[in-house]
């Protein structure tokens, strides 16, 4: 569903009440690969909670907190806008964050990037090993749970690591554009690995999709 929105200011706030009464419903994205696909890098167990549990919580999350937040919109109810919107950001920053993951992931990814994203690598951080490290570290050093991405700076045309507390959407909270998110939560490698979160990263580049990356860096330099 497309929403059109009219310069003249008398329908500013009309169009997005009309844009949350038509919307759809977010739903779960199906995998692009079987649970057991990733192993023995990510097991199947791991995969079949994350996705079916974890993500699937936030989607239903969501889906509540946006009925709650049209009917506040309809009351003009802004106290209640306001109190939802913790909750808008961490299920609604959760649902982007992992549908952007599982893309992220490939039984046949791994190895390194080429054409124009690896070359923007080589640009920006000197080298693939280089940049493999400091993304490695950032996520490493997350303060309890959050995601590491490789984000491109559309203002300065150039790559960017960063590191999200807590389901905090890249583009939402920093401006940057996400191409590659490694999800740090205990959720995600904690019955493999534990509580070493660095086993689970090293091993997480032999999944890396970067067709898909290499792909999401080229649609945002459109």
């Amino acid at each position: 569903l497309l929403c059109f929105f009219s310069s003249r200011s008398s329908s500013k706030l009309v169009a997005p009440l009309g844009c949350l009464v038509y919307r759809q419903k977010h739903t779960l994205p199906d995998l692009p690969y079987d649970y057991a696909a990733l192993e023995p890098h990510i097991n199947a167990e791991i995969m079949q909670l994350h996705h079916s549990k974890h993500h699937a919580t936030y989607v239903n999350n969501l889906n509540v907190v946006e009925e709650k937040y049209k009917e506040a919109l309809a009351k003009g109810d802004v106290t209640a806008q306001v109190s939802l919107q913790p909750a808008l950001k961490f299920n609604g920053g959760g649902h982007i964050n992992h549908t952007i993951f599982w893309t992220n992931l490939s039984p046949n990814g791994g190895g390194e990037p080429k054409g124009e994203l690896m070359e923007a690598i080589k640009r920006d951080f000197g080298s693939f090993a280089n940049f493999k490290e400091k993304l490695t570290a950032v996520s490493v050093g997350v303060q309890g749970s959050g995601w590491g991405w490789l984000g491109y700076n559309k203002e300065q045309g150039r790559l960017q690591i960063a590191a999200c507390a807590n389901q905090d959407p890249l583009q939402g909270t920093t401006g940057l554009i996400p191409l590659l998110g490694i999800d740090v939560w205990e959720h995600a490698y904690y019955l493999q690995y534990k509580n070493v979160r660095p086993d689970y990263l090293k091993a997480i580049w032999n999944v890396i999709n970067w067709e898909n990356v290499s792909s999401r860096y080229a649609s945002c330099k459109k």
